[in-house]
């Protein structure tokens, strides 16, 4: 019922049958999440900062959400692995296999180097051997956050990205792990352009009891910012989490826009923005690398939140992004509830794409 009331005042204050249409579809989406507010029983762990955390579950969580990449892109492994002599339709097995999964051709032909040159060194003779060797070299390439939830009082996010790669979502999910600490959090909606984008992020608000500041369509985001900064002050909030326009990323001024938006949010809070976390779809594979690439010319990115990784054959990204730009991933999205956003988890990450069992992880 608090849905429809929500269509009857957009309805009433917009007249616009498009808006009604846009706000249903992301009703659906947050109707379809509405199973999120039940944590898995669990053991408490200090990496979740005080958060029940249960490291099979976890562990099973990672597995499924790379299941598909897995699947499609690793799925020559298991004839890999067994083979007996490292030949040249070995190697050009475990090339194709890596490339698939989207690693990107420069990092695949560096981490096929590697591998030919440490088998030569090592004696290596059976496939399973080259893939234990792949397991090391690939976590090089991997970079984690080192405090990716720092106890800075008030923290300011802002969610960078194009549209349709899920910052909205993602930022209402950053906000239940922040709620879920016991932490006061502020929404707001700097994307004044996309229609529906302060309602939907006003439905997530009233959805998890956070304030949403908000202006009107078409208003300066940098002002909403201000607000927004003012008021995390003004109502001792510990947490600002800032959902930004995600127009095409070769559009210049929306980069301005976005240095704009960390100025002000720097004028009002000492040392803001804390974290600029650029949100990617994980299905656009090696597209996100020229998104990433455009929005760290413009703002200084620090980690890169990899959404939809459930969805994607594509996971193999993530190397890229972390290898080629350097930016560490700071978060992974996957799943349709609040819960399903993790700190990423290097390791599980790797062996979530190279493990075959589906029932258990590897040693």
């Amino acid at each position: 019922m608090k849905l429809i009331r929500h269509f009857y005042r957009t309805i009433g204050a917009h007249g616009r049958a498009p808006l009604l249409i846009l706000s249903l579809l992301d009703g659906y989406a947050l109707a379809r999440m509405e199973k999120v507010l039940h944590p898995h029983p669990a053991c408490p762990d200090s990496r979740e900062k005080g958060r029940w955390y249960n490291p099979i579950v976890e562990k099973n969580r990672w597995r499924q959400a790379l299941a598909r990449t897995r699947r499609t892109a690793f799925g020559r492994l298991a004839s890999l692995v067994g083979a007996t002599e490292l030949t040249s339709t070995f190697w050009e097995g475990l090339e194709e296999t890596l490339i698939q999964a989207d690693l990107g051709i420069k990092i695949v032909q560096g981490l096929i180097t590697n591998l030919k040159e440490i088998s030569r060194a090592e004696g290596l003779t059976h496939g399973d051997q080259v893939i234990e060797r792949l397991r090391a070299l690939l976590f090089e390439h991997l970079e984690t956050v080192t405090d990716p939830e720092p106890d800075v009082r008030p923290l300011v996010i802002i969610l960078v990205g194009v549209n349709g790669s899920g910052k909205t979502t993602t930022a209402a999910r950053i906000a239940y792990r922040w709620l879920s600490s016991g932490k006061k959090v502020i929404l707001a909606a700097a994307d004044t352009y996309r229609a529906a984008a302060t309602e939907q992020l006003q439905i997530w608000g009233d959805r998890l009891d956070v304030e949403v500041i908000s202006g009107q369509p078409g208003s300066d985001p940098g002002a909403v910012v201000y607000n927004a900064a003012q008021a995390t002050i003004a109502r001792d909030a510990d947490v600002l989490i800032v959902d930004t326009s995600g127009r095409m990323h070769t559009e210049h001024n929306l980069m301005a826009e976005l240095e704009k938006i960390c100025r002000v949010a720097g004028k009002v809070i000492s040392g803001a923005p804390h974290q600029v976390l650029l949100v990617l779809d994980a299905t656009t594979g090696q597209n996100g690398l020229a998104q990433a690439q455009a929005f760290t010319d413009a703002v200084d990115v620090t980690g890169v939140i990899v959404a939809k990784l459930d969805s994607s054959a594509r996971g193999g990204v993530g190397f890229a992004i972390n290898s080629v730009l350097g930016i560490p991933i700071q978060y992974i999205g996957f799943g349709e509830t609040l819960e399903d956003l993790s700190v990423f988890d290097a390791e599980a990450f790797v062996n979530g794409l190279l493990t075959q069992s589906e029932t258990a992880p590897p040693p």
